[in-house]
């Protein structure tokens, strides 16, 4: 059995309240928060990028591990923020983990599932014999256009998973991806700001992938909703996530916990996975999760996820971390994206 031998994740320290947003450009912010359900989302600071997060995550999930690094031989990076356009980040990321050079490593990118894709990768690699150990991170400091809907919820944060055979605390017990040409959602060489499709992205995209993938998954396995302690999807906003996730079969109080969405934003390549991190703070031995992510272009990454009694000497505080924070006005976050 492959999965998930240990878990870290990073959540910048500043935030900037949606209210704030909506005073600069005179909109009704109840209007707004009826409309995202956002109140405030995590931005990375001036001298962050997807890489200095994708560190402070992977570090913390190797913290608390003692596993001879010369048997990390892939180590892949998902990210639509990449650093560099050409130079890749996840051998920057490994030299700074100290792990030898002995090994396989690349930068993923699918929007915001370019993790989860990465995951995939990792667990055939494990199952080929390629490696004992994989580092997956997804990272991404967002952002978008001034006075776009973007501007609400692109938000900055990073999750790394160490993936291996033994003393896991996560069994992948099983998955499924569903993909097609649908670009809801681009962004071309050399421009700055990400473009969107508007609420084409909702239906022919967020949700029609989502629910092929989960379904697929579901007939599968023979699983139904009911059989998951709890569910965890990609979260563009505060809304998609509750809409499909009750079109699917889940229940309120199987997702509640997951929608981080609410008070850090969307940190993209980060975003299902950050979902899980909460989870991962209340998840009981023998639990079942879904975890469920999308990327724009377009196509969804479906997984069952199984809970060990492991999970209880590995667990991490969630909510001691996002109750660290300091709040900015609009200026401080304009200079913060570099955009001042």
């Amino acid at each position: 059995m492959v999965g998930i031998v240990s878990y870290g994740f990073y959540i910048p320290k500043y935030r900037i309240k949606t209210e704030e947003i909506t005073n600069v450009w005179g909109k009704n912010y109840e209007d707004v928060k009826k409309s995202l359900l956002i109140t405030e989302k995590a931005v990375a600071g001036v001298d962050e990028d997807s890489l200095t997060m994708a560190f402070e995550s992977a570090s913390s999930a190797l913290s608390n591990i003692k596993i001879d690094k010369s048997k990390i031989k892939a180590v892949l990076f998902g990210s639509e923020t990449h650093p560099y356009a050409v130079n890749p980040a996840s051998t920057i990321l490994a030299e700074f983990l100290g792990i030898e050079k002995n090994y396989l490593a690349y930068d993923t990118e699918f929007a915001c599932k370019a993790a989860t894709g990465a995951v995939i990768s990792a667990q055939a690699l494990i199952k080929s014999g390629y490696t004992d150990y994989a580092l997956v991170t997804g990272s991404d400091k967002g952002m978008g256009k001034t006075h776009d809907t973007l501007e609400y919820t692109a938000a900055s944060g990073s999750v790394s998973l160490l993936l291996g055979k033994d003393d896991l605390i996560l069994e992948i017990m099983d998955l499924e991806s569903f993909s097609s040409d649908t670009p809801d959602f681009w962004r071309r060489e050399g421009i700055r700001y990400p473009s969107h499709g508007g609420r084409f992205s909702g239906k022919p995209s967020y949700f029609y992938h989502i629910e092929s993938s989960a379904k697929s998954l579901f007939k599968k396995t023979g699983l139904k909703p009911a059989d998951f302690a709890f569910g965890v999807f990609h979260m563009p906003n505060g809304k998609f996530p509750i809409q499909v996730a009750g079109s699917l079969g889940f229940t309120h109080s199987q997702i509640q916990d997951s929608l981080v969405v609410n008070y850090l934003g969307n940190s993209y390549s980060a975003s299902a996975l950050m979902g899980l991190m909460p989870v991962l703070e209340k998840a009981k031995t023998g639990d079942l999760i879904f975890l469920c992510s999308y990327g724009s272009g377009a196509g969804s990454d479906s997984f069952v996820l199984k809970v060990t009694k492991n999970l209880n000497k590995r667990r991490k505080e969630f909510k001691t971390i996002v109750d660290k924070k300091k709040y900015i006005n609009y200026p401080a976050y304009l200079k913060a994206m570099e955009m001042i």
